[in-house]
C-alpha cells in the first residue's frame, strides 16, 4: 500500500503551523425466530490517545480501518452483499441439488440444509482493534487480539444479524468456521449472541482450530459440516473462506478466484477487507515478524505503475 495522500497533507498542515511533521454433527433443532433488528454501525471503542504531534507516523492500515469505519460505500457494500445472501439462499433452498462447498459429496440433497460463514470482518466488525494497535503503533499478536476477544463487544457487520435470523427462520442452520483460537470459543459464541445472531442450543456451530486437530485451513471444517448438511452459501472476507490455497502468490490467487468464476455469481459471498487477510500476506511471502518498514518496502515493490 502507498502512503496516503491524507498523510502528506496532514504533514504540510504540520509544517505550516510549527515551521517544520496494523463440532460434531447432530440432531437439527432450528433456533426460534426472532424480529429483525437493524445492526448498529460500528462505533469506536476506548483507545489509548493518539500520539502527539511530533510522534504522528505513517501507517499502511489507516486508510483501510477508517474506509470500513466511516465510509458510506462499504455499508452499502455489506447491506447488498447480505440482501444478495437471502435471494441465493431461497434459490438453493429450493434447488435440493445446489450445494456452496467443495467438499461436498454423496447423497447430499436428503441432508438438513446450513451456511457456513466466517466470523472476522465477515459477521463481526473488528475494526476497533485495528485502530487501536494503529494509535499505538503497533499491529496484530495475540495477546492484545485475546484481550479484544474476551471483551465480547464486536458489533456485527451491517446486514450480517438480519440475514442470519432470516435463514433461521427458513430452518437452515449457521455454522461459524473461525480461525478464532478454541480457546476463545466462549467469548467468542458470547459475542455472538450479544449481537444477535442464532446459535443452535443442541449442536456445535462455532468450529475453531485446535478443536479435533483442526488447524487454521477451513477445508477439513467445511468437510465435517458436509458430511451432515447441505451447504447451501459460504460466506466469507477472504478466499481462505471458499477454497484451499489461499496463501499462494498474489498471481496465484488471483488464478484460483477465476477459476472459480460462476461460484462469485451465485452461492459464494465475499465481504470487503480492505487492512488484513491472505492477500496481505501474500505481498510479504507469507512472512510474518518483518519490521513496517520491511512491510513497506515489500508493498512498494508490488504496486503496478503506468511505466
Amino acid at each position: 500500500m502507498t502512503v496516503s495522500r491524507s498523510w502528506w497533507i496532514v504533514l504540510g498542515m504540520l509544517a505550516a503551523g510549527v515551521g517544520c511533521r496494523s463440532a460434531a454433527p447432530g440432531a437439527l433443532r432450528t433456533a426460534p425466530p426472532v424480529p429483525f433488528a437493524t445492526s448498529p454501525t460500528p462505533v469506536a471503542t476506548p483507545a489509548p490517545a493518539p500520539a502527539s504531534p511530533t510522534e504522528l507516523r505513517n501507517d499502511d492500515r489507516l486508510g483501510g480501518v477508517l474506509w470500513q469505519q466511516t465510509s458510506a460505500e462499504y455499508r452499502a457494500l455489506a447491506l447488498a452483499t447480505f440482501a444478495r445472501a437471502r435471494v441465493e439462499l431461497d434459490r438453493a433452498l429450493a434447488d435440493r441439488t445446489a450445494t456452496a462447498a467443495l467438499e461436498q459429496a454423496g447423497e447430499y440433497a436428503v441432508l438438513p440444509p446450513a451456511v457456513v460463514a466466517d466470523v472476522d470482518e465477515t459477521l463481526l466488525d473488528n475494526s476497533a482493534y485495528e485502530a487501536d494497535r494503529i494509535r499505538v503503533g503497533g499491529r496484530y499478536e495475540p495477546v492484545s487480539w485475546n484481550a479484544w476477544v474476551e471483551r465480547a463487544g464486536a458489533p456485527a457487520v451491517p446486514g450480517a444479524v438480519e440475514f442470519a435470523r432470516y435463514a433461521a427462520e427458513r430452518g437452515v442452520t449457521l455454522f461459524y468456521v473461525t480461525n478464532r483460537a478454541a480457546a476463545l470459543e466462549q467469548k467468542t459464541r458470547e459475542n455472538l449472541a450479544a449481537a444477535g445472531f442464532p446459535l443452535a442450543p443442541d449442536l456445535d456451530t462455532v468450529l475453531t482450530p485446535g478443536e479435533r486437530g483442526w488447524t487454521s485451513e477451513k477445508s477439513p471444517r467445511r468437510a465435517e459440516v458436509a458430511r451432515s448438511f447441505r451447504i447451501l452459501l459460504l460466506v466469507g472476507d477472504d478466499l481462505g473462506d471458499f477454497v484451499t490455497g489461499a496463501r499462494a502468490r498474489p498471481e496465484e490467487r488471483v488464478a484460483l478466484a477465476e477459476r472459480y468464476a460462476d461460484r462469485w455469481q451465485n452461492d459464494w459471498l465475499l465481504l470487503p477487507n480492505p487492512y488484513y487477510g491472505s492477500w496481505e500476506r501474500a505481498l510479504v511471502d507469507n512472512q510474518r515478524d518483518l519490521s513496517d518498514e520491511e512491510i513497506l518496502r515489500r508493498k512498494l515493490g508490488r504496486l503496478r505503475g503506468s511505466e
